[in-house]
């Protein structure tokens, strides 16, 4: 690889643009939302494809019931406008459902581990509006269900509608008003970034509802009789007015290890920089004198989870790289010091860490010198050590980085096999989970590049017909892991899988009519079929899931290759990596102002260029792969600096880096010879 720099003079500031591509986004226009049409109906039910509209008449006559559809995941607050009643005994029922497999007059789908939960009634006495409680706001459904299960009687419902509560924090019409987009010349990986923000977008709430856990321990797999089982979204979860949880229906609760997926593509997409620091708040208000950190936020009971643990020190690091805040930082660096340690602690004589808990994202068989626990920590460390740096903390760095050298030895002695090509889970066991072998390439635990593209091709060869099978969690597919996959390929440069399990796994995840067809699932079989081998009951999994969202900031910072490498983007990288597409365009703010970069290809390998950094930043541009002879010329669009002028002067000269660059608006133009 050729390296040019170039030294910046001065900087430009990039003017604030209109963010393009909105047609994409699949965020309620208004918080006042109605079904678009009727899913189905029985009984006697009149003129029910009214209730679509703002005036309607739809009367419900002995037992009867509607479905309606949302079109897409909702989540908020019930209203139905009561025109008529034949007498004051009347009431009518409400259930919900992600998806359509679950759509029922009888139950909604589940919030617990058994069974099913209860329908939400109302009196209906006399005409007028009736409003559920706020604990009875439904935190994900695209289907709704009234339900009129009198045999005697009628009601005239008028209206229908629900009062959208995701993004709390938002003005009422803004919550289209996105800082981030994306765009590519494949539909289906447009519709996917624009999915993964939408689902973090109603994995957003206010965290004064999020749910009561009332069942926990209590209503499982040994209950026979869970069908009608009571549901309330009324705990404070965090401090603040908004709060980023791991699902929109369940566990609506603050999960680090989701947040590891979750945050960048909030960052790349809507920006949402509080609502993480609240939720990472919460989990350093339950920090233990030991310095050990919650599995989960309140009021999830005390387990330990020695990944989860890491995932929330990881969530300061990740905020401080996306938004350069050294006093947020500073803040929270005791007990992210203390809490490290606690780590640290765990280390045996083999150089690794001993893990001596079950607790992770319901894997099986954790435990030991695990290699998923290991590379995170090994992870931890080294950011732990640009994080000292920034802080001018020299005290603990002299014995992390000792530390980091020996775990990575360690795990390549103990844990790598050379004939499979991956690492194995821990010394006990042959089994070479997709969680760990993942990490392995994203910490940088491998001790080589020819490590790094084995472990992306046995990957990829797992594949089944619905995605990247998780082994470690026997016929599960974890779409949470999947997102580390991903950035496994691209580590790899091995851009042709990434985009082929985005197309494979999130494609079926977003088109199969199971789903919302909007917002991403926790998690599935590997036949396809909606049961997730660590739960139970098949009605509580989540569809609107943050940790499934890798697909977002992925197709940002590896394809078309917007990368921040400092605090806030202070220094940065323009790399984009198309694989088979021919045109791909991103762009999203930080504090520091906005990053973009548009990359396009011709048919006969030439390409264009045009990327933009804020002012007082600077960074390097990695050209695509060179497939003729030619030249490339980069010129800033202010004129304040020279052009700069690359000759290739062989065919597939591999990609040329030019770093030095002053932030400004960019373009650079590669034309092959004649």
């Amino acid at each position: 690889m050729r390296s040019i720099s170039f030294l910046s003079a001065s900087a430009l500031l990039a003017p604030a643009i209109a963010i393009p591509y909105d047609e994409y986004i699949l965020a309620p226009r208004s918080r006042t939302v109605r079904p678009i049409s009727v899913h189905n109906t029985n009984g006697s039910v009149s003129n029910p494809e009214s209730l679509t509209t703002i005036n309607g008449s739809s009367t419900f006559d002995g037992n009867a019931a509607t479905s309606y559809d949302f079109g897409i995941n909702i989540a908020g607050v019930v209203s139905l406008d009561i025109g008529s009643v034949s007498d004051s005994s009347q009431y009518i029922g409400v259930t919900f459902s992600e998806s359509s497999f679950w759509v029922s007059n009888a139950s909604s789908d589940a919030t617990a581990d058994a069974g099913k939960d209860e329908t939400l009634w109302f009196h209906v006495t006399e005409p007028g509006r009736y409003t559920a409680p706020r604990e009875k706001e439904r935190g994900g459904f695209r289907y709704m269900t009234l339900v009129h299960n009198s045999t005697d009687g009628t009601v005239e419902v008028t209206s229908a509608a629900v009062h959208y509560t995701a993004m709390p924090h938002w003005e009422d019409d803004a919550l289209a008003n996105y800082t981030g987009y994306f765009h590519c010349d494949d539909e289906l990986l447009n519709r996917i970034w624009y999915a993964g923000a939408y689902t973090n977008q109603i994995c957003t709430i206010d965290p004064n509802h999020g749910d009561a856990l009332i069942h926990i321990g209590v209503i499982n797999s040994s209950v026979s009789d869970a069908t009608n089982v009571t549901w309330y979204y009324n705990t404070t979860i965090t401090n603040g007015t908004s709060a980023l949880v791991d699902g929109a229906k369940r566990d609506k609760l603050v999960w680090a290890g989701d947040m590891a997926i979750a945050v960048p593509g909030v960052v790349v997409s809507t920006n949402d920089v509080i609502s993480i620091e609240n939720s990472l708040n919460s989990l350093f208000d339950l920090q233990a004198p030991d310095g050990n950190l919650p599995y989960a936020g309140r009021p999830f009971p005390s387990i330990i989870s020695f990944t989860y643990h890491l995932y929330t020190l990881i969530g300061v690091a990740d905020h401080y790289l996306y938004t350069g805040d050294l006093a947020y930082l500073q803040g929270l660096w005791d007990k992210w010091k203390l809490a490290l340690s606690w780590s640290i602690s765990h280390i045996d004589s083999s150089g690794l860490m001993n893990v001596t808990s079950a607790a992770d994202w319901l894997r099986f068989g954790m435990g030991g010198h695990n290699i998923e626990a290991n590379a995170i920590l090994y992870y931890t460390i080294t950011h732990g050590i640009e994080l000292a740096a920034a802080l001018n903390d020299t005290s603990s760095v002299s014995n992390w980085t000792t530390i980091a050298k020996t775990i990575k030895t360690s795990a390549n002695d103990l844990l790598w096999n050379d004939e499979a090509g991956m690492y194995i889970d821990n010394e006990t066991t042959t089994l070479m989970p997709q969680d760990g072998n993942s990490w392995a390439v994203i910490a940088n635990l491998t001790a080589n590049s020819i490590q790094v593209q084995r472990i992306s091709a046995g990957l990829a060869q797992r594949w089944t017909p619905y995605g990247a099978p998780a082994l470690e969690a026997a016929d599960a597919i974890s779409p949470f892991i999947s997102g580390f996959e991903l950035q496994t390929h691209f580590l790899a440069e091995n851009t042709t899988a990434a985009l082929g399990l985005m197309r494979l796994q999130w494609g079926f995840m977003l088109d199969d009519p199971r789903m919302t067809n909007s917002t991403f699932i926790e998690g599935y079989s590997t036949t396809g079929e909606l049961h997730y081998a660590p739960y139970l009951n098949d009605a509580r999994i989540s569809h609107a899931h943050g940790w499934a969202t890798g697909p977002t900031s992925s197709l940002t910072f590896y394809v078309a290759g917007v990368q921040l490498l400092s605090a806030g983007g202070k220094t940065w990288r323009i790399a984009p990596s198309l694989g088979d597409l021919k045109i791909a365009d991103a762009g999203f703010s930080t504090d520091l102002g906005f990053f973009s970069a548009k990359t396009q290809v011709g048919d006969d390998g030439a390409w264009t260029m045009e990327f933009e950094a804020p002012r007082e930043t600077s960074g390097e541009v990695k050209l695509p792969n060179l497939g003729c002879i030619g030249k490339v010329l980069l010129e800033e669009q202010s004129g304040n600096y020279e052009d700069i002028l690359v000759e290739v002067q062989a065919a597939n000269a591999g990609p040329v880096t030019i770093d030095g660059l002053p932030g400004g608006k960019w373009s650079a133009v590669y034309v092959c010879s004649n």
